[in-house]
């Protein structure tokens, strides 16, 4: 039984990566209001680690982000662009 016990453990904890997702949440950032905006917050959430990808759209005034979510947060997502001058919100 406690062979079982410590093998059940073993690979559970080797299965951990498993669970982490690779998700893609779409950030509002309206006081994004000129060229230079994207660059800054394309660079601040490319520095969150976890972050795969980000597509920062003006015209929009959002930023797609791609980004594992067993290394960070949509939380982190927001504090990273909000520390760089351009507070967001999760779009709806």
């Amino acid at each position: 039984m406690k062979q079982l016990v410590l093998t059940l453990a073993v690979l559970a904890a080797g299965s951990a990566p498993v669970w982490a997702a690779e998700q893609t949440v779409t950030l509002d950032i309206p006081g994004m209001t000129c060229g230079v905006c994207p660059i800054t917050v394309h660079k601040a959430l490319m520095a969150v680690p976890g972050v795969k990808d980000v597509r920062v759209d003006e015209a929009k005034k959002d930023a797609a982000v791609t980004f594992d979510d067993s290394k960070t947060s949509v939380q982190a997502l927001i504090r990273a662009t909000t520390d760089a001058g351009y507070p967001s919100t999760v779009s709806h």
